[in-house]
């Protein structure tokens, strides 16, 4: 593994890479992806940050993908049209596997509103012969909009946010994830149930 990627950095950064990293000996995985889906405040990025704590108690570094956070760099030039919607869902796959061919984990955390974006991911995963875990956090859209932590949804029913995802947006759950959180669960909780997912998928030994 390249030293770049052994370095343990405490404390997670804002702009989405999430850098904290276990002491290598500890590692026990080849790498793969868990990949977080759901709508606007369903909790994914809590869930995920939950999962990366748990992770690295059991002695596993991981990168926290997030969707919203690499907009404002990588995926910078993308706007929320359908094309470009599935760019960037193209884009986090693709850092994902460059990720996991050096033997990392990384847990993505996106809207990604379309299956057909979801599936071109998962194949090209396969493709690749990374290990895929898709994660729907199942909250519902009325839970969501009463949430709604960042205003959005308000704003989305006032006109002012066009292309919305869950009002003027459409959003395809998943048909056949690997998980299916609900909401009565707390983000630890739920941490686990992800966890023990990953380990029925051999993410780690």
């Amino acid at each position: 593994m390249p030293r770049s990627l052994r370095a343990c950095c405490a404390g997670r950064r804002s702009d989405g890479w999430d850098m904290q990293v276990a002491d290598p000996d500890a590692l026990t995985t080849s790498g793969g992806t868990v990949w977080f889906t759901g709508l606007s405040g369903a909790g994914k990025t809590t869930v995920a940050e939950a999962l990366h704590d748990l992770l690295l108690e059991h002695g596993l570094g991981s990168y926290l993908l997030d969707g919203d956070a690499l907009r404002g760099g990588l995926n910078a030039d993308l706007g929320f049209d359908e094309i470009d919607r599935m760019e960037n869902v193209r884009r986090l796959g693709e850092v994902a596997i460059l990720l996991a061919r050096v033997g990392q984990l990384s847990i993505v955390s996106a809207i990604s509103p379309y299956a057909a974006g979801r599936k071109a991911v998962r194949e090209r995963h396969l493709e690749m012969a990374v290990t895929f875990v898709e994660v729907h956090v199942a909250t519902p859209l009325e839970v969501c909009e009463a949430r709604d932590p960042k205003g959005l949804y308000a704003r989305a029913r006032r006109g002012e946010l066009l292309s919305f995802t869950g009002i003027s947006h459409p959003y395809e759950p998943p048909e056949s994830p690997e998980l299916s959180l609900s909401t009565e669960a707390s983000p630890e909780q739920s941490a686990l149930e992800v966890f023990a997912a990953m380990r029925t998928a051999a993410l780690f030994g």
